[in-house]
């Protein structure tokens, strides 16, 4: 099993996928990583030797992943809430930040619908 950047990468699967199990790491970053190491992307990680990833490992450790990203995004995102730009009050309020419309959609930043009940209307004598 390889572990890099602390996560296990899964070992039945291709290279190029399997790297993108480590956050920061996405399609083209792996791919280019592979390529600098001279790995082959349908390999499986399973298969490959230890020099192979001694060198995806060092390439990887010159990379911000994981842990240092993490932190620097929310270093990032308490930056914007703290001079309370309206980017960071987006944020404060759990709402899209990326002007997406809010009247419709954005339900996985708003959370569950919460029921609005109407005012009743005075009956009439």
């Amino acid at each position: 099993m390889a572990r890099i950047s602390g996560i296990d990468l899964p070992k039945h699967k291709r290279g190029v996928i399997g790297l993108t199990y480590i956050y920061g790491i996405g399609p083209s970053t792996a791919a280019r990583i592979l390529t600098e190491c001279g790995v082959d992307f349908d390999t499986k990680v399973e298969e490959w030797n230890d020099d192979q990833l001694n060198k995806i490992r060092s390439v990887i450790n010159e990379l911000r992943v994981e842990g240092s990203l993490r932190s620097e995004v929310q270093l990032n995102i308490k930056r914007l809430v703290d001079i309370n730009c309206y980017r960071g009050m987006r944020h404060r309020n759990g709402l899209p930040v990326r002007g997406q419309r809010t009247k419709t959609n954005t339900r996985t930043r708003k959370g569950k619908r919460k029921t609005v009940a109407n005012k009743k209307k005075a009956t009439k004598m």
